[in-house]
């Protein structure tokens, strides 16, 4: 198994994208260390760390749920030092926790503005920062983090700057790592899905089960993290990856398979112009 004794750290991996990522790598043995807020189940948003857990267990990997605010240091500190001692070191850590409030700025309290960037934003910082000293211990060291291409159109400026700063910022975060780290190496890469994927953000504050039906499974984002995290980190970092782009360079070119609608229309997410 590729990731057989790797450990993986995974902020919001309690559902959606996080969890199918934290599942594909529990199948190749991984660790998982699964780094969130929800302890209780939300029926809106359904999972918990130890639900995750469960299931990564069933996947074939072992599982560590740690509660976490990544807007909190301390908290932060804690995951860091709870995988270290549970697995002996971290190899690969996911950037996956994010607000999301597609808002103009007449349209977006100050609260909502602030918890974007401290989670998106400061919260991937904090990840990295606390995660860094045992990263540069790994023979394959991994950053990989969930923000798209930085595409300045004005159509993705205007209508929710807060959120699009929020997401090109962690974007600007990813390839400063990249810079700051290639001589260790550790490698800082970010994903995007081409397409708006089947989870509760898009369920609950975007388009709906219309805009789900027009979805792909988080699956394709899974996949495309296990072909990218496999790479060797001095030769594949500072990249903006989208995630059909990742599976055509490994010969996966037939997507339908991730279709919510196998055959039927497609809706192109956030950031992305065709």
């Amino acid at each position: 198994m590729i990731f057989k004794d790797k450990t993986a750290v995974i902020s919001g991996a309690t559902r959606g994208i996080g969890k199918a990522i934290a599942l594909k790598l529990a199948s190749e043995g991984a660790n998982i260390v699964i780094a969130a807020k929800s302890v209780t189940e939300n029926e809106k948003l359904g999972g918990t760390i130890y639900s995750a857990a469960e299931a990564v267990q069933a996947a074939g990997g072992r599982a560590l749920p740690v509660a976490c605010d990544v807007r909190e240091e301390t908290q932060v500190q804690h995951v860091m030092e709870a995988a270290v001692e549970a697995f002996g070191g971290i190899d690969i850590l996911i950037n996956n926790a994010s607000a999301i409030s597609l808002t103009d700025t007449a349209s977006t309290p100050q609260k909502r503005y602030d918890l974007m960037q401290e989670i998106n934003v400061r919260g991937s910082f904090l990840m990295v920062q606390a995660a860094l000293p045992y990263l540069k211990k790994s023979a394959n060291a991994h950053i990989l983090t969930l923000s798209p291409p930085i595409n300045l159109n004005p159509k993705w400026l205007g209508p929710h700057i807060a959120y699009t700063i929020s997401k090109y910022n962690m974007s600007l975060l990813t390839l400063g790592w990249a810079a700051e780290f290639k001589n260790i190496p550790i490698a800082a890469n970010a994903l995007w899905p081409k397409t708006t994927i089947d989870t509760a953000a898009v369920r609950n504050l975007l388009g709906g089960q219309a805009l789900a039906n027009m979805s792909r499974t988080p699956q394709i984002v899974a996949d495309a993290a296990f072909y990218i995290l496999q790479k060797e980190a001095a030769r594949c970092t500072g990249n903006c990856f989208l995630d059909e782009e990742v599976l055509k360079e490994a010969g996966i070119t037939n997507l339908d398979a991730y279709a919510i609608t196998p055959g039927g229309p497609l809706y192109t997410d956030l950031f992305l112009d065709s």
